[in-house]
């Protein structure tokens, strides 16, 4: 079955752009656009996309609050893509720990675009490029650390463990590798975590992880989707 995608930013011309790149795709669908957040939410109810590449900066309504509206408003939300101009931007890192599933620049490559889209269609984050990791660093060096969620108290030594290996961008394969366990393993730990921790995916565990302090900046040497 085709990746059902709605497109949501105020600029046609990008909205064009993007179409023709994904509809070009035999396993990609372009099934709705939206000019503005408002219209994100409401056309992502009618057409039940299963990814919604949004830009952040749109008249009436952000793609921030655009994101948090989208998954808190279904029971099977849509995977959101991050897709803007700003490299560096307190919107994008919102939008992150709002639940968006990854980022991407409008100036990535169009092979970029489609495979991000593929990636968090399939359940993934999108932690690939270079410029999500500083992003993360960037903003969890600015902002002072919060007190640890009581959350992370329930995980074991073994699970806090593990995500500090996932915020530092190690794949399921390299922390079974370095932990010495089977990939099944390591999987169960991640699912754990993120039940444990009320996240939605990896994305969101690498946030929290660098804004409670159990990763600090500069300690990932790459991160990347697994």
């Amino acid at each position: 079955m085709a990746i059902r995608v709605l497109l949501a930013d105020d600029q046609a011309m990008v909205r064009t752009g993007f179409a023709m790149i994904l509809d070009a795709q035999p396993d990609i669908e372009i099934v709705g656009e939206a000019d503005d957040g408002e219209r994100a939410i409401a056309e992502a109810a009618r057409v039940q996309p299963d990814v919604v590449v949004m830009d952040i900066r749109m008249p009436r309504l952000d793609g921030v609050a655009a994101t948090r509206g989208l998954l808190a408003r279904s029971d099977a939300p849509p995977r959101v893509l991050v897709v803007t101009t700003f490299d560096l931007d307190e919107y994008v890192f919102d939008a992150l720990r709002a639940g968006a599933s990854g980022f991407l620049l409008k100036n990535a490559p169009p092979e970029e675009l489609v495979r991000a889209v593929r990636v968090v269609a399939a359940g993934d984050s999108l932690l690939a490029p270079e410029v999500t990791k500083r992003l993360i660093e960037e903003f969890c060096r600015r902002l002072p650390t919060p007190p640890s969620p009581p959350q992370i108290e329930e995980l074991t030594a073994r699970e806090q463990e593990v995500l500090g290996l996932v915020a530092r961008g190690l794949s399921n394969t390299e922390i079974a590798k370095q932990l010495v366990v089977s990939h099944g393993t390591v999987k169960t730990h991640v699912a754990r975590i993120l039940m444990k921790l009320h996240l939605r995916d990896r994305t969101q565990a690498v946030v929290l992880a660098y804004e409670t302090g159990l990763i600090s900046p500069g300690q990932a040497d790459h991160i990347r989707p697994t």
